[in-house]
């Protein structure tokens, strides 16, 4: 008996015919089913993240106000007492940076760091969608070594006039440009004598 004449055979039996009709159909429409129904219970889940700000800082010079580029901006987003992290950003020609990450209602630490200016850092709270920060970055004030000849602390540029208003750095943060005991390096300060 060949292949066609058993198919025949089976089409010619009601029974079997509805059988496979009924599946046939069944699977249809499980199939039809599945491509309609709302899969989100089987993926991962997406949490649609919080409304964030749009950041821009830009960075000047104190003395004449023109954009200084290529400084870093450092956001350290802040949890409670704790830093979460760091987000680094160089400013371009114009001096900006811009970020578009920091959710609303977020409070963030802002570090920013340019060679040949003082180092600047201000916490700020990010309460709006579109925010705008200037800093204006100032040059280092005068150094001060505690080694002289009078004892005294004295500006390191070598002037025998002090301004008063500074006060001596911590141990061991002198330049050392200043060191009267002529041994050593410039850059490593001799050590202290027990008095």
């Amino acid at each position: 008996m060949s292949h066609r004449a058993t198919i025949e055979a089976m089409l010619r039996r009601p029974f079997l015919f509805a059988v496979m009709l009924l599946a046939t159909v069944g699977l249809a429409t499980l199939a039809a089913g599945q491509a309609s129904k709302d899969d989100s219970g089987w993926s991962r889940k997406y949490k649609t993240p919080p409304p964030s700000s749009h950041i821009e800082v830009t960075v000047l010079k104190a003395v004449n106000g023109k954009p200084i580029g290529n400084a870093a901006v450092i956001f350290h987003p802040i949890e409670g007492d704790k830093d979460k992290g760091g987000l680094e950003l160089k400013t371009n020609e114009d001096g900006k940076a811009i970020i578009d990450v920091i959710p609303i209602g977020d409070t963030v630490r802002l570090q920013v760091i340019a060679n040949g200016y003082q180092t600047y850092g201000q916490d700020y709270k990010i309460n709006k969608a579109e925010m705008t920060m200037e800093v204006k970055m100032k040059r280092p004030g005068e150094q001060y070594s505690t080694y002289g000849s009078s004892g005294s602390a004295k500006p390191d540029s070598g002037s025998d006039k002090s301004s008063g208003s500074g006060t001596p750095p911590a141990s061991g943060s002198s330049s050392g440009s200043d060191n009267s005991s002529g041994s050593g390096s410039q850059q490593t300060p001799a050590p202290s004598q027990p008095k």
